[in-house]
């Protein structure tokens, strides 16, 4: 695995030797990103690699949060036809801002949540409230609260997720 520092990365990037590739989803790039990034999400990367038209003798550093889907993301294209060098950031987009390279996006500072939490705070809690409703007697309870944990199963293998394709509708998602 080819790990680079931030400053490394930010140097390529200003050179134009590289081009960085967010693989975070789409809610967590607009909430903030690297300017230039190309918003490329883990999930959609097989599919959408080939239709990049990117000069083999550029760079590919892919980067998300803190490293661990950048690397699957080299992994992925390494087994593919990708001719380029293929680079992850070390510690993602918080070392990028650690390092004191800027960031742009949406401010999220007044306490905003990204979609991806409040997924977890609403199955979470449903699946809590599902539970103990089947401890008190309630068996059905248990069957739903199966249901709930089935589909946050399903959003993680295939990436959909019809819950925060709702909430990402919503007022205070916008």
């Amino acid at each position: 695995m080819n790990n680079i520092s931030a400053t490394q990365a930010a140097a390529w990037l200003a050179s134009g030797e590289a081009v960085l590739i967010d693989v975070r989803e789409p809610d967590e790039f607009r909430a903030g990103h690297v300017v230039h990034a190309l918003s490329l999400p883990l999930s959609a990367l097989d599919d959408c690699m080939a239709q990049l038209d990117i000069p083999a003798e550029r760079k590919l550093i892919f980067q998300c949060l803190k490293g661990a889907r950048g690397e699957k993301a080299c992994v992925s294209v390494r087994g593919g036809s990708c001719k380029n060098e293929v680079y992850n950031l070390e510690g993602g987009i918080d070392a990028w801002k650690a390092a004191g390279f800027p960031v742009v996006g949406v401010d999220t500072s007044a306490g905003g949540l990204s979609i991806f939490r409040q997924v977890q705070i609403i199955v979470g809690g449903l699946i809590a409230v599902l539970v103990l409703l089947g401890l008190t007697g309630l068996s059905v309870a248990f069957v739903f609260a199966g249901l709930f944990g089935f589909a946050l199963f399903f959003a993680g293998i295939t990436g959909w997720c019809g819950l925060a394709m709702l909430l990402s509708k919503m007022p205070w998602n916008k």
